[in-house]
């Protein structure tokens, strides 16, 4: 579920968009005014939220891009097989099998409390509470 659609300058580094069906974060940024008859264009760099890709474009300033609906919950880890945590959602006792990013390998545990986030559908392991 698409919680808005702004303009290209509108965005700001942190913003979370959606480009050709998969989630990305906007890391910079660069919006151009060009002369008495131009439009603005704007210049940014992306990463994607699940798997880390890059993805610079330059597009008009009046662009529409849509903006996901973050849904930040907590769970705790049951298990740990191979890459993936098995989750209990501490609300819903929903069980998950969701993979863990690089940064927490090593360091997650069973039995701790992790924040995920549901990125239209996509849910991705953010931090260890």
């Amino acid at each position: 579920m698409v919680s808005k659609v702004i303009d290209a300058t509108e965005m700001r580094a942190g913003t979370y968009l959606i480009i050709e069906g998969s989630v990305y974060q906007v890391k910079k940024m660069d919006i151009s005014k060009t002369g008495k008859h131009g439009h603005a264009k704007v210049r940014f760099e992306a990463s994607s939220a699940m798997t880390g890709k890059k993805k610079v474009m330059v597009v008009p300033g009046h662009d529409k891009f849509e903006v996901p609906m973050v849904t930040k919950r907590q769970g705790q880890v049951l298990s740990i097989h191979g890459e993936n945590a098995n989750i209990m959602d501490s609300e819903s006792f929903e069980n998950l099998d969701l993979p863990i990013p690089e940064e927490l390998i090593g360091t997650l545990v069973g039995g701790v409390t992790v924040e995920y986030w549901d990125l239209e559908g996509e849910k991705i392991i953010k931090k260890i509470m």
